[in-house]
């Protein structure tokens, strides 16, 4: 309730001058609880983020950052020793991980550098590039995360086996003017719209923007690092779930929670003009690209989604690296001889099914190392899920489930 009265300078009341009724809407969330909780459950003791979002209109699902912590702690006072143990918790549970966390997208960002590239004309999905494991540039070495390499890779058999070294050459021969504003209009270096306060809009690294930043030129090793999702590059886990509604879907949709405003629906419609219909032409062959990520041999992800919900899942995996990785001849440092800081973070992001998109899951387990072995198993779990409440049925369509 509003109230406004009249006082004297010693603050004492007069009269009341008037009184307004509190209004109260109901605010009816696209969340469903029994899905949120089983997010709690899949994802144990690791931090990190995951999203489950509505691939056609952005409705979330389930959306959770962790380690959480209880906020009822905080009702009847925090002692000084327990709010220190929070605020300097290296796993930053304070942080909203969603739209707050900032990362390195690693090789999650590679069908849209591969769409930028394609798009050129410079190199078609059927160019064969040779992955020899290694390329030799300005006198430093760029490794691929195969000693050996992959042989001769077209663009669906690179994002399979996500080959940094087929994006390394074709990157160099396009250029960071040619990737990096398609990588901004499908959604990164800007705010996705969602519903929550203080959102954050990482970096797209280019040319210009290094000039903004540091007053310096673009270097051509820069072109490749960016390429494989490294290097200034930084994008929060809510940009890659909207990136990846894209790819299944070629329109842009607005992640968000609120559903209802009492009886009024509200309306996030999806926008097919992000980018023209010219440079939607290779999102077929991009999709056949994570289709075989996660089905075929070889893929990165294809022994880790493993579920039994009778649909296909579209993905590709990440490695995120945080820390610089010796990666000489004589001994390559795997993660799990790293110290647990100093490891990469692992991605996943997928849609589901294949055939008919319905929705997204995206994945980030941080210091987790490889996106498939960590990401796939929640990933797959929580698909089963969908298909149990019936939000996936078996003729791969949605349905509401009722709240």
């Amino acid at each position: 309730m509003k109230k406004k009265t009249k006082v004297t300078a010693f603050n004492q009341q007069i009269e009341e001058v008037s009184k307004t009724l509190p209004q109260s809407n109901d605010l009816i969330l696209s969340l469903d609880l029994e899905l949120q909780r089983y997010l709690e459950m899949v994802f144990e003791e690791a931090s990190g983020a995951v999203i489950v979002m509505n691939a056609k209109n952005g409705e979330i699902l389930a959306a959770a950052s962790f380690p959480e912590y209880d906020l009822n702690t905080f009702v009847g006072g925090i002692s000084q020793e327990e709010w220190a143990l929070l605020a300097n918790d290296l796993k930053h549970p304070f942080t909203n991980k969603l739209v707050n966390g900032l990362y390195p997208p690693g090789s999650v960002i590679k069908m849209g550098v591969g769409m930028a590239i394609l798009n050129t004309g410079i190199i078609s999905p059927s160019t064969l590039i040779e992955s020899t494991g290694v390329m030799e540039l300005g006198g430093r070495l760029f490794r691929d995360w195969k000693k050996e390499g992959h042989g001769m890779v077209n663009y669906v058999r690179a994002l399979q086996r996500s080959a940094d070294d087929y994006f390394y050459k074709t990157s160099l021969k396009v250029g960071i003017d040619n990737i990096a504003p398609f990588i901004k209009k499908i959604g990164f270096g800007q705010k996705t719209g969602v519903d929550l306060p203080r959102e954050f809009i990482g970096i797209v690294p280019s040319r210009e923007w290094k000039k903004e930043r540091f007053g310096k030129g673009w270097a051509q090793g820069e072109t490749l690092i960016s390429s494989i999702g490294q290097g200034y590059f930084l994008v929060t886990p809510m940009q890659i779930a909207k990136y990846t509604a894209f790819l299944a879907t070629g329109n842009g949709v607005t992640p968000h929670f609120l559903k209802r405003v009492n009886d009024a629906e509200i309306e996030f419609a999806a926008d097919p003009n992000i980018v023209s219909e010219e440079e939607k032409r290779f999102l077929k062959v991009t999709r056949e690209g994570m289709y075989a990520v996660a089905n075929l041999p070889g893929g990165t992800a294809m022994n880790y989604l493993t579920h039994t919900a009778p649909f296909k899942i579209a993905a590709k995996t990440g490695t995120a690296q945080v820390v610089g990785i010796s990666q000489t001849d004589k001994k390559r440092m795997r993660e799990e001889d790293m110290e647990y800081y100093h490891r990469s973070h692992a991605w996943l992001t997928t849609y589901a099914p294949y055939d008919n998109p319905q929705y997204v899951i995206t994945v980030l387990v941080e210091h987790g190392g490889h996106g498939g072995s960590e990401g796939g198993p929640i990933a797959a779990k929580i698909y089963d899920k969908l298909y149990e409440m019936g939000y996936i049925t078996v003729a791969s369509e949605s349905k509401e489930k009722k709240k």
